[in-house]
């Protein structure tokens, strides 16, 4: 499986708002109809790499209460891989849908540090996350055996100074290592305490957030950037305010300005998850809107 064979693919990060269901089917599983509601908006907005929508549960939860060894937020013992994969199901129903789909795990050093370690086991928080990377690398394996086009690993804590960037690094590359796909690291916020050890991470793209860090521009076109793409997030996340079609444009245009169309994978600063579906819908549809009226002038 590949990236779509088109100038500026759009994506999501991830997340998208989780509707309720009602009914025997809700009762039967709960996120159900949430699952299809997301998968089938990101598809009606024209996303050409959707995800599933990661709606059952935070980003912290989704992984943490089903990795043996974790109790309630506390690691009480050993990390341990799952019984069963943990993604795979609903990534299997977007693969239906869709012909691409990207595979998205909370990053080993954001689980790390958000989990209150309550064991002897780990003397820090940095062999915590490379006990938690080699455990995600089996879930990663199972993503590309479902048959997803891409990677995405989730690493918000990094622009916060809080955890080791080398550490971080290396259960990335545990990650990673091996995947006969594409993977993208996700940061957050602005880039310039940790853009030179991102970019000596082993992923091919950098997913970053452009819309609400604009400076990111600059930090980013004074670096060397080799072979790695970039994630070029143009949708502001964090409000509900949903930009037009024109300031899209112009934030994509810029991208392609300095960075060339052919390096670059379109979608928001982050996830939609905390924004209401009417307006998490409109920021797609109009990131897409925006894209294809670039393309059809390159």
């Amino acid at each position: 499986m590949t990236l779509p064979p088109v100038l500026l693919p759009t994506t999501v990060v991830g997340s998208y708002p989780p509707v309720e269901g009602r009914g025997l089917r809700s009762l039967l599983d709960r996120h159900r109809t949430a699952l299809e509601t997301a998968v089938a908006d990101q598809l009606k907005a024209g996303v050409e790499i959707i995800s599933d929508g990661q709606v059952r549960a935070d980003m912290i939860a989704a992984f943490a209460e089903h990795l043996p060894g974790v109790r309630e937020g506390r690691v009480i013992g050993r990390i341990e891989p799952p019984a069963r994969a943990i993604t795979v199901d609903d990534v299997r129903y977007a693969r239906s849908q869709a012909p691409y789909v990207k595979g998205i795990l909370t990053g080993p050093t954001t689980l790390a540090h958000a989990l209150h370690l309550d064991t002897h086991v780990y003397r820090d928080r940095g062999e915590l996350a490379l006990d938690l990377a080699r455990t995600l690398a089996g879930e990663a394996r199972a993503l590309v055996e479902a048959g997803v086009c891409m990677l995405q690993i989730d690493e918000p804590i990094l622009s916060t100074g809080i955890a080791d960037l080398g550490v971080a690094g290396e259960a990335v590359g545990a990650v990673a290592a091996g995947l006969p796909i594409p993977v993208a690291l996700h940061a957050c916020g602005p880039i310039p305490g940790m853009i030179d050890a991102l970019l000596r991470y082993p992923v091919q793209i950098l997913d970053l957030e452009f819309a609400g860090h604009p400076a990111n521009f600059e930090v980013l076109a004074a670096r060397e950037l080799r072979e790695k793409r970039i994630g070029l997030g143009v949708v502001v996340s964090s409000s509900d305010e949903v930009e037009s079609v024109e300031t899209i444009r112009a934030r994509v245009e810029r991208g392609v300005e300095v960075f060339g169309p052919e390096r670059l994978l379109i979608d928001p600063d982050c996830g939609l998850r905390m924004r209401s579906r009417e307006n998490a819908f409109a920021k797609l549809s109009h990131m897409v809107e925006a894209v294809h009226e670039i393309r059809a002038g390159l």
